[in-house]
């Protein structure tokens, strides 16, 4: 893909082949694949070849790489923007030559799509040897490597839903760092609000989608989107926020095990929140715990 794609975007000989609204189009396009093929050419691999002998320490690989794994993060950040350029692209000539010479059936988003398959897939193959590695040396590391990439992998989810969001005024990473996101129901009771209007919020709850950052809590109202790929990804239009200093939190809400409560500013906002089960409910009050102390 880097050198019968890419590179032949900058080949003089095929620029006449390329429309002027492609051209200085190729990081969009391709992300930083280079960066990762090179983790893999000249580091990892070579790691993974030291241990030919001692697979069932092959944990130890991962371990010493994993800060390099979250290269991937930002490949599949950009996966949406390069998708949308493919989708404007796909019959152009110029892929059409370069697919031509490579002699490949597939064509280029098949590849695009490798990297993202790729960190889906390390998870499974140490599950995998985990099974045949109980009580060995080693073993310890290969669960530790296995935790890591789940949370690579977490990171990588929540950051691809977080950057869907829409109408969010601010600079979302001011924020600090995105701990949780997900759909819940939500019940809110204002103080202020008109009595009426305290009424209705009771029964009706509302679908939001909430992100939890390090500073605030985000509410959003989630869209979905019809289309392919990642057009199919729903959007989160932004509602609004709670900011952390000022949050409190109730663990229980009587007759239901997946409710708990998010109050603002000494209870004059409070919005009931209903997980879709209690474990979920569980993590997030552990999670929104942790910020407040």
């Amino acid at each position: 893909v880097l050198q019968g794609y890419a590179a032949e975007m900058d080949n003089p000989l095929m620029a006449h082949l390329i429309s002027p609204e492609l051209q200085n189009k190729k990081d969009i396009l391709f992300g930083n694949m280079e960066e990762i093929y090179h983790f893999h050419n000249r580091i990892f691999l070579r790691e993974l070849e030291n241990y030919v002998e001692y697979p069932e320490l092959v944990g130890r690989c991962f371990l010493d790489q994993m800060e390099d794994f979250q290269i991937y993060e930002k490949y599949c950040q950009n996966k949406p923007r390069s998708e949308s350029l493919w989708r404007q692209f796909s019959d152009s000539v110029f892929f059409q030559e370069c697919q031509r010479k490579l002699e490949h059936k597939l064509s280029l988003d098949s590849y695009l799509l490798k990297p993202v398959q790729r960190i889906t897939k390390y998870q499974l193959l140490l599950k995998e040897m985990l099974k045949y590695s109980k009580n060995c040396e080693g073993a310890e590391d290969l669960q530790e490597a296995l935790t890591s990439i789940l949370g690579i992998l977490k990171a990588v989810n929540d950051s691809m839903h977080q950057i869907a969001i829409t109408g969010y005024d601010g600079n979302l990473n001011e924020l600090g760092k995105l701990l949780m996101q997900g759909s819940f129901n939500v019940w809110t009771d204002h103080k202020k609000g008109h009595s009426k209007v305290k009424d209705l919020a009771r029964f009706k709850p509302m679908q939001r989608h909430l992100f939890l950052h390090e500073k605030a809590v985000l509410f959003c109202k989630k869209r979905e989107e019809n289309g392919e790929g990642y057009e199919k990804a729903p959007s989160y239009s932004y509602k609004h926020s709670l900011n952390m200093a000022a949050v409190g939190i109730t663990e229980n809400v009587k007759g239901d095990a997946k409710k708990f409560e998010i109050w603002y500013n000494a209870r004059e906002e409070v919005y009931i929140i209903q997980a879709p089960t209690p474990e979920v409910k569980a993590t997030w009050v552990n999670e929104i715990r942790k910020v407040l102390t």
